[in-house]
């Protein structure tokens, strides 16, 4: 399952999105959207105060249970060691998997150009997530885990479920599903 949130411009209304697919073909099983006014502002780095209370208003209207929810936003790479992945599946106890386009924190070398090379983010001693190239030649993402996941299965799993994009299949999913919700 993956999730995403999007905002209409110039407004805190926020339209989020969940969408359930079949790791067998990549088909939208289940989805759902819900909206709301994001009553916590725009502070860089607390995206988890302003987008989980959405989030978990719109994973209540899904019914199948999820292996694991992907989410658009870090995890453990996080300054505070706990990202947007962590609040949600800390919230709900279910596995979740940060997948962010560009770095938060942490040392890291760049990846190789091949799917499924990846280099270690250190933070403080501790590998916190991988740089992960999902696709050949293109900008790596950054994979960490939010709850119930280790790092390398994190990365895995990502890689695993972004056969043809550089973003993951669910999560593109449902940001597909709160854009069209977001009009």
């Amino acid at each position: 399952m993956g999730v995403d949130v999007a905002y209409r411009l110039s407004s805190d209304r926020a339209f989020g999105a969940a969408a359930v697919l079949d790791v067998a073909d990549f088909s939208v099983v289940e989805s759902a959207v819900a909206d709301a006014n994001s009553e916590f502002p725009y502070v860089p780095g607390l995206f988890a105060f302003r987008e989980v209370p959405v989030l978990v208003e719109v994973l209540r209207k899904i019914s199948t249970a999820p292996d694991v929810v992907l989410c658009d936003g870090n995890g453990i790479a996080h300054p505070r060691s706990f990202g947007l992945a962590c609040h949600l599946g800390l919230l709900l106890d279910l596995p979740t998997i940060g997948v962010a386009k560009n770095p938060m924190m942490g040392e890291y070398s760049e990846p190789g150009q091949n799917r499924g090379d990846r280099s270690p983010v250190h933070m403080n001693g501790r590998v916190v997530g991988y740089v992960l190239r999902t696709r050949p030649g293109v900008k790596p993402i950054f994979v960490s885990p939010g709850h119930k996941v280790s790092v390398d299965t994190a990365a895995q799993i990502v890689l695993d479920l972004s056969p043809r994009y550089r973003l993951p299949e669910p999560i593109r999913a449902a940001d597909h599903e709160s854009k069209l919700a977001r009009g």
